[in-house]
């Protein structure tokens, strides 16, 4: 019988982040924040152009022309400093962007393509991109503010605060440059990008809805109407769940899931079935799934596990042959495994606000997910003792964590592991060797 993960009652407070998948999509991708911080800079400079306006009218108003004077010839001063960042910003971006590529080729080529949305979801990366294009687009604005006159008297502008302001920025700028470069060269590192595809796995777990005590869905009944997928052809990256609850609940039915988050969709094929009534409108499901050309972290369990496999596959391969790597992502693949070993699984249950099933939501079993994490890594490690003594340690410390009726898919991965090593070991004490469980492979 299948594991249900049962939502009751009123929606948590933090569930509309997650349910909305806006917000992940726009950190998939790179175009927001340099635009956002380029508009933003914009309004800055247009508030630090008044306040300089206020300040040359306030001293003409006093009579001060002496200072008014001594502004002038510092921002002439000024003027030369400016122009010298917005040459240096557009040097300093070229920097930013041949290192970015060169870091996203060897990501690319050294573990899997996979991890590449690291590289465009990296907050430093982004946030260092949209600082040097607004301190450009700065430097650009505030040379227009300068004042070719040198009477005080007839001066319009002195750009005093938006060259301090221009100062900040090189300064903010070349804090994250050096924040970049480290936080670049921790990406290139193996350990660290294994560590940060688990830590999106266990956050995408930790979101997973909360099983009622003793739950269980109720029947669904017969598919009184299908809905079929009328978009583009693409993976389903994710369902915004908060509106095929309303919809369903203004409708009176109940919407089931056909596709799991993951699979590819090809237009024509059923992706709803409804139980309980009429099929709703096309209109208000519009939007409501998003599907796009590659898998994303945001609703898919099974993503994590899939890009530790690709990494411990690429290492294992005969041009890497690198099976350090490999235990290392399966580290990570034990751990992720241990996070879901007593939680439900295979269907995802979501009710209204009054308790009533809605939505229920395909999610991998427990079965499939150790076949993900294990079966094509296990198939490449028989002629690597360091791997398959991991193996044989993670699956042993698993058939300890998991309850009974979850131990038969690691039987079955121990016993196979078992076999596929007596046919390629070619001596009982190498056979004896490489079986032997060690959480460090061979240390």
């Amino acid at each position: 019988m299948s594991d249900w993960m049962v939502t009751q009652g009123p929606l948590p407070r933090r569930r509309p982040r997650v349910l909305s998948p806006l917000r992940e999509h726009l950190r998939d991708t790179f175009w927001f924040a340099p635009t956002a911080a380029m508009a933003g800079v914009l309004v800055v400079w247009l508030v630090a152009q008044e306040l300089d306006a206020a300040l040359v009218r306030s001293l003409q108003d006093d009579g001060d022309y002496d200072t008014l004077a001594e502004l002038l010839r510092f921002a002439d001063d000024a003027k030369t400093v400016v122009s010298a960042v917005g040459s240096a910003m557009m040097t300093f971006i070229g920097v930013v962007f041949s290192i970015s590529l060169v870091a996203v080729q060897m990501a690319s080529g050294q573990f899997t393509p996979r991890v590449v949305r690291l590289f465009v979801r990296s907050r430093i990366t982004k946030a260092t991109f949209a600082v040097f294009l607004a301190t450009f687009v700065l430097t650009l604005l505030v040379l227009t503010s300068y004042d070719s006159n040198p009477d005080p008297r007839a001066a319009t502008s002195v750009p005093l605060v938006q060259s301090v302001l221009t100062l900040v920025m090189v300064a903010l700028s070349l804090l994250l440059f050096v924040m970049y470069v480290n936080a670049t060269l921790r990406l290139m590192r193996v350990s660290h990008v294994i560590a940060r595809i688990a830590a999106e796995s266990f956050r995408v777990a930790a979101l997973m809805p909360v099983p009622a005590h003793g739950g269980e869905a109720p029947g669904l009944g017969p598919v009184t109407a299908w809905i079929a997928h009328d978009g583009q052809g693409g993976v389903l990256r994710d369902v915004h769940i908060a509106r095929l609850v309303r919809v369903a609940r203004g409708h009176g039915v109940v919407l089931r899931l056909v596709p799991r988050i993951g699979d590819f969709l090809v237009p024509g094929t059923p992706v709803l079935a409804v139980h309980g009534g009429a099929a709703p409108p096309r209109r208000a499901l519009r939007y409501a799934l998003s599907v796009g050309v590659e898998r994303t972290f945001h609703q898919d369990l099974a993503f994590g596990l899939r890009q530790l496999s690709d990494i411990g596959l690429r290492a294992l391969s005969p041009a890497v042959n690198d099976p350090t790597t490999a235990v290392q992502a399966l580290d990570r693949v034990v751990q992720i495994l241990a996070t879901l070993s007593r939680r439900p699984l295979d269907a995802a249950v979501h009710r209204d606000r009054r308790g009533a099933l809605r939505l229920v939501q395909p999610v991998p079993g427990w079965a499939e997910l150790v076949d993900l994490g294990f079966a094509e890594v296990r198939a490449c490690a028989t002629g690597s003792p360091q791997v398959t003594r991991r193996l044989m340690a993670g699956l042993d410390d698993l058939l300890l964590l998991v309850p009974p009726e979850r131990r038969a898919p690691l039987l079955r991965h121990r016993e196979l592991l078992r076999q596929a090593v007596e046919r390629t070991a070619p001596t009982a004490a190498e056979r004896v060797f490489a079986l032997r469980p060690d959480r460090q492979g061979i240390g």
